[in-house]
């Protein structure tokens, strides 16, 4: 997110899962516990250069991250944007003390134990200033050049970290169109991840044989799990380190349905589950039985061929000025997303933006560094059967 059936293409030539591939995977899900997003911070921007108070918060602490874990967190998804701090061809160079800064911040929750996952957040919206990871751009060769280029440098950084730290991609990167995947972009789309995939496995030190999070049309379980287009990247450079059969890549979905009540900025609807009290404050979608559907259809596309899924970003907006039971249906959403995707062998990661009241998705008070919504909390460790 930024501010303010069931074939898959290319997977039938992937070595089949084994007991081996299928433990390796939920034993990482297992590991990774609860997640959550540290959200509009490192993919803020001014003027297309990547800064992290740009969009109202306070600079990020290690108190900050300190609480997280204390909460219960165990997985700290930290967006990123590079934008205009990445320098001109044809070397493409990142600014150093952006990158320096990333790892500062990583290392906030990696030194912690925690599991930490880094991505390319902003650079791909049509709608961010700065960006240019643009699938229905005509300048492909360019992209893909200064893309490689970007992994290539983010990844020797962090080249001696352990299997804590995983790597993802991209963000949502589609055509902005809110509608059926189009051609050529998803290639393209495809193409990203198969230079990612290279391009990080020969960069040295612990990345042949890290954990690497890829992404679909949007991150939309629909048209990455049905026959859109999608394509898994093959993982030709891995280490032989790593056993026959296992697999080290994850496929990375959003989950926010429906959006009338998880993401919409309106009053309108404010309650979600079988619980809801008022049917006209619910909407007639998007419920507990969809939210299995979808789920149960990544665990048979991905899962049971090794892949573990990771639903990246999840929540829904706080409307309690509307409705002052929001923040239940809220806690409802939030365990049932969890506690599904735990089911089918699927991590998650709460997508905080930093913004508390109204339309917030925020969990903790940034300048503080303290606890917004416990229950919210309580009930994303219910879910995931953490105490």
């Amino acid at each position: 997110m930024v501010a303010a059936a069931a074939s898959v293409c290319g997977l039938a030539s992937q070595t089949p899962a084994t007991a081996t591939a299928q433990s390796s995977a939920s034993q990482i899900v297992a590991d990774m516990g609860a997640g959550w997003n540290l959200g509009n911070q490192l993919e803020a921007n001014a003027n297309g250069y990547p800064s992290e108070t740009a969009w109202g918060q306070p600079t990020v602490t290690q108190a900050l991250i300190d609480k997280v874990k204390a909460a219960g967190f165990r997985t700290i998804r930290i967006p990123v944007s590079y934008l205009r701090d990445i320098g001109p061809g044809p070397d493409y160079t990142i600014s150093s003390s952006w990158l320096n800064r990333i790892q500062q911040v990583v290392n906030y929750a990696y030194n912690r134990g925690l599991y930490v996952l880094i991505n390319m957040h902003g650079d791909g919206y049509k709608t961010v200033n700065g960006s240019w990871l643009i699938c229905d751009s005509s300048s492909q060769a360019t992209i893909k050049a200064r893309y490689q280029k970007a992994w290539q440098q983010i990844a020797s950084k962090f080249q001696n970290y352990d299997q804590h730290l995983i790597l993802e991609s991209m963000n949502e990167e589609f055509d902005g169109q809110y509608g059926r995947p189009t051609q050529p972009c998803y290639s393209n789309i495809n193409s990203y991840n198969q230079i990612f995939v290279d391009t990080v496995r020969k960069a040295g030190g612990n990345n042949a044989s890290r954990w690497l999070l890829i992404a679909g049309w949007n991150t939309n379980i629909d048209y990455t799990a049905g026959n859109y287009g999608f394509t898994l990247p093959t993982d030709r450079y891995r280490s032989p380190s790593v056993p026959a059969g296992e697999q080290r890549i994850m496929i990375s979905v959003h989950y926010y349905s429906p959006w009338d009540f998880a993401g919409e900025e309106s009053g309108a609807i404010t309650q979600w589950g079988r619980a809801a009290t008022n049917p006209s404050k619910k909407s007639t979608w998007g419920q507990e039985d969809y939210l299995d559907s979808e789920l149960k259809t990544m665990h048979d596309t991905f899962v049971v061929k090794g892949y573990p899924v990771v639903v990246g970003e999840y929540g829904a907006i706080d409307k309690s000025s509307f409705d002052s039971s929001n923040n239940r249906y809220r806690a409802d959403f939030a365990r049932a997303v969890v506690a599904t995707a735990k089911k089918y062998g699927a991590a998650t990661v709460y997508w905080d933006n930093g913004a508390n009241g109204q339309y917030g998705f925020g969990l903790f008070d940034r300048r503080s560094s303290t606890v917004t919504h416990q229950g919210i909390i309580d009930a994303i460790m219910s879910g995931v059967g953490s105490k």
